[in-house]
């Protein structure tokens, strides 16, 4: 079982931005040193949800801070990125750190910011697909052309190769956020992992899991490469000494943030969009993840992995809002929670094991 830091940058009330940047740098230290497998950093714009615009930019950041621990993005959102802008940057990672990037990419949300990058509403309604293939073909190919709906390009070499090093990490890991049957099958059509988000609970989780292993079947997908698929379940963790004051921290602290935070997303078209009521989430995600003694987010973790099959986690530390407490969280979860997990037999590999074209048997899978 593999457990990492989700780090969003949220704004909490009162805060500026500089301080809750700080936060979430000094939570990926802390992850590192309390012994966790990943630190996971979100990306979002112009809301104090997330006040980190570039994910990818972040995780340059961690990976040059810290020297054992993978990074990952969760999620670059590609309807307002070029996909051959971020397989640039992902390579350059992936090879600079011996293998210590994934790359999670996402649809995103019907956001203004597609109005601000260009995309419009159609890259995020119909263009996702175009944009994921697009990213793929720079990550393993040598050389890449498009003709496309959206983009259109002469063929051009793929500098730097991804696949082109002297320790050979191999392949840059890809996942996708998968919040829909129609993401799932996206994913499981082109192998791809999923990240599942912190509002589902297991049941649904275990859904989206046998989902993507028939899809993934049918799409001839090897059967031990669907068995080994690095799924990872998205949640929140507050280790405290009773499950009492763990919730009290969040409940809390949470709900401000949530509020001011999801307020302040705009639709690019002005549809209308419901909120969620935000103590009442906050209470649903005390209710689904580790929140409590080290015993009961221990046995909360376990029980997932049994439910749904997956055994990597990306969980948000930073609930309190509070750098002291969000770093005592971290070291808490390293030194009591970890302990009580099963871990894998394998040593610790860069938060997942690359997806493979060779992987794949039987028709329309081009390596």
């Amino acid at each position: 079982m593999r457990v990492g830091a989700f780090v969003l940058a949220a704004q909490f009330p009162g805060q500026g931005q500089d301080e809750t940047l700080h936060r979430a740098v000094r939570s990926a230290e802390a992850a590192e040193r309390a012994g966790l497998d990943a630190v996971w950093v979100a990306e979002h714009h112009f809301v104090p949800y997330g006040v980190c615009p570039s994910a990818v930019t972040l995780a340059a950041l961690l990976l040059g801070r810290t020297r054992r621990i993978g990074v990952g993005t969760a999620v670059s959102v590609l309807p307002t990125v070029h996909p051959v802008a971020l397989g640039e940057q992902a390579a350059l990672l992936h090879l600079t750190t011996g293998g210590r990037f994934t790359l999670g990419v996402g649809r995103g949300g019907p956001w203004v910011d597609l109005e601000v990058f260009g995309g419009g509403l159609q890259a995020y309604e119909r263009g996702f697909p175009e944009s994921l293939d697009l990213l793929l073909r720079w990550l393993r190919e040598p050389r890449v052309g498009a003709d496309g709906e959206r983009y259109r390009f002469r063929e051009v070499p793929v500098v730097p190769r991804p696949d082109q090093s002297v320790s050979g990490p191999g392949a840059v890991p890809v996942l996708v956020a998968c919040t829909s049957p129609a993401s799932v099958r996206l994913a499981a059509a082109r192998g791809l992992p999923m990240l599942l988000g912190m509002h589902c609970g297991d049941e649904e989780k275990a859904e989206m899991v046998a989902l993507w292993r028939r899809e993934a079947r049918a799409a001839g997908l090897a059967p031990e490469a669907v068995a080994a698929a690095g799924h990872v379940s998205a949640g929140v963790a507050q280790v405290a000494d009773t499950r009492e004051e763990a919730v009290e921290t969040l409940t809390k602290a949470m709900p401000g943030w949530l509020r001011q935070g999801l307020e302040a997303h705009t639709t690019v078209d002005g549809r209308a969009r419901a909120m969620r009521d935000p103590l009442a989430y906050t209470e649903l995600l005390c209710s689904l993840h580790p929140v409590g003694p080290p015993r009961l987010c221990a046995d909360r973790l376990a029980a997932t992995a049994e439910r749904t099959g997956i055994s990597r986690f990306a969980l948000l530390v930073e609930g309190s809002g509070d750098l002291v407490g969000t770093e005592l969280n971290v070291q808490r979860l390293g030194a009591e929670v970890l302990p009580l997990l099963p871990r894998a037999a394998a040593a610790r590999t860069p938060l997942d094991a690359p997806y493979s074209a060779s992987a794949r048997t039987g028709p329309g899978t081009t390596p």
